[in-house]
């Protein structure tokens, strides 16, 4: 998981990923592949910085963001959570500030003051949809290329 690109920063949360992914077998939609399709893109995306935030029983969060180059600041650029309220049945909600991205596809969902108190677009996916996921690695690559105009 760690590379010279994206890293996950603190060697605890990377375990406990590693955990959850290693005990989440029970997945008929195929959101783990779609997660890890995520991650691969994320931490392919030069300077991104990956915390893991674990809450059995409600979500797993992944957050991605880039290190300000003259501070110790992060600036988050997308926010991946696999929801689970129901273990045998999780999805992803993935989200995004809405001045840092487009949905020309009208595919989210707008989502007031739903990102750390800031208007936000979830993309919600409750199945694998290949489509839907190359869609979604865009907005990436646009949240990426808004947080890379930061100071």
């Amino acid at each position: 998981m760690k590379n010279e690109d994206g890293v996950l920063v603190d060697e605890n949360e990377f375990l406990e990923m590693v955990g959850f992914l290693e005990a989440w077998e029970n997945d008929p939609q195929k959101m783990k592949q779609t997660f890890l399709r995520v991650i691969d893109k994320l931490r392919t995306t030069k300077g991104t910085v990956l915390n893991f935030i674990s809450r059995p029983g409600v979500s797993y969060s992944l957050r991605a963001s880039l290190k300000n180059r003259h501070e110790k600041s992060q600036f988050l650029f997308a926010l991946v959570d696999i929801i689970d309220d129901d273990p045998d049945n999780r999805w992803l909600s993935i989200c995004f500030y809405e001045e840092m991205v487009t949905d020309p596809d009208e595919l989210g969902n707008l989502v007031p003051k739903g990102i750390l108190g800031e208007d936000g677009y979830c993309f919600d996916l409750y199945k694998y949809d290949p489509s839907l996921a190359s869609y979604i690695e865009r907005r990436i690559e646009e949240a990426h290329m808004h947080t890379l105009r930061f100071p």
